[in-house]
């Protein structure tokens, strides 16, 4: 908390992350709807509140945070698009197999009740991040909150875990465990 009162005593502004990719190039895994809703609204919104003081600063500026990561992680999806790299070597090393690995953090995903993050840290574990905390140990996020698949996937939460994986920027991710950015 006090870092978050230094920030803004020094009068620091959060910018939005520019998308690397325009809000159709997504689907049919996540909808233009849902990208303008989820990124032009949502994600926007942590940010504007940050910089105009309005509730809860920490609150703004993780979810500012954790969606810039998310964001920039996504690509136009692929059928075949599995890790490569470090997150191969990493997710290798703790799961066995990319299939192990899916599997095992659907299921500490389908464990969260209510909203919140799910991911893998860099040093191969699958942690969960209630609410919006920033984490600085993040290699691979998945935003599970309602607004992230409620607009393409309904009640389906499976079915959009399942499908995200196609547009996983496997080199952002590979980077975020050399470097954390």
């Amino acid at each position: 908390m006090r870092e978050v009162i230094e920030l803004l005593e020094d009068k620091e502004k959060l910018e939005q992350t520019e998308l690397p990719y325009n809000r159709s190039a997504l689907e049919p895994v996540l909808s233009k709807t849902n990208i303008d809703n989820h990124y032009g609204k949502l994600y926007k919104g942590y940010v504007d509140r940050f910089n105009k003081g309005e509730g809860d600063p920490a609150f703004n500026r993780a979810g500012a945070y954790l969606h810039d990561i998310w964001f920039r992680q996504l690509r136009a999806p692929k059928n075949a698009n599995a890790p490569y790299g470090a997150s191969l070597a990493l997710i290798n090393r703790h799961f066995g197999t990319f299939i192990d690995f899916k599997k095992t953090m659907k299921e500490e995903a389908m464990k969260i009740q209510g909203s919140g993050w799910i991911y893998l840290t860099r040093s191969g574990k699958i942690s969960v991040i209630k609410n919006h905390t920033i984490r600085h140990d993040i290699a691979l996020i998945i935003d599970w909150w309602e607004h992230s698949w409620a607009t393409d996937y309904g009640s389906d939460k499976k079915k959009y875990f399942d499908n995200i994986w196609r547009c996983i920027n496997w080199e952002f991710v590979n980077r975020r465990i050399y470097s954390g950015r």
